[in-house]
């Protein structure tokens, strides 16, 4: 079967990413220019791409007459994890932690965790009892500290508060919301949040 010369790979286009990134992607793509369109291997080339860590997804197809095109979805930080070492990692809505950077990104909460690397489900304990608070409460908290799936900790204001695990986030919130109101309050648990205790 002959291919037309026109039909070949010149170009690659990617979308989705920030125009710095562009360069990178295309790199790791390595595209094999003047190869028929129809040849070009377009799952090879995502694999290539989706190695990048802050990629969520890659999808990569043909757009005649010449272009392979990329779309690539960046990994959005909701939590930054500092490790015992002092490491700050960003980790995305599925737990991912997906890079290592020198501070928390602008309104990315920071979680302290002992664990080292953090598992996915001690930082989806993390992200509930993020997700579960109001916009207020969430603007109050100072510290979050994480020693495992089923013990998260939570500096709200001047009162420590001992949340638990991810079960019942909203039980929690109310019964911590009416713990609150009480005078000399220095720790509320609420991981039974049915027995709640106040210190």
């Amino acid at each position: 079967m002959e291919f037309s010369p026109v039909l070949v790979a010149r170009s690659v286009s990617v979308e989705g990413v920030p125009p710095g990134d562009v360069s990178a992607i295309v790199g790791r793509a390595a595209v094999p220019m003047g190869t028929p369109l129809a040849r070009v291997d377009t799952r090879a080339i995502a694999r290539r791409v989706i190695v990048a860590a802050g990629l969520a997804r890659v999808t990569v197809s043909r757009s005649y007459p010449s272009t392979v095109l990329i779309v690539a979805t960046p990994r959005v930080p909701v939590l930054a994890v500092i490790d015992p070492q002092g490491q700050v990692q960003v980790v995305d809505s599925q737990g991912v932690a997906y890079a290592t950077v020198s501070a928390a990104p602008k309104g990315v909460p920071l979680i302290n965790t002992v664990e080292n690397p953090s598992s996915m489900e001690s930082m989806r304990a993390a992200m509930t009892v993020l997700r579960a608070l109001s916009p207020g409460q969430r603007s109050q908290v100072t510290k979050v500290t994480v020693l495992g799936p089923n013990m998260v900790t939570f500096e709200l204001g001047a009162v420590t508060v001992v949340w638990g695990g991810a079960s019942e986030p909203e039980l929690k919130v109310k019964v911590m919301a009416a713990l609150l109101s009480q005078k000399d309050v220095g720790t509320i648990d609420v991981s039974a949040p049915r027995t709640p205790v106040i210190r």
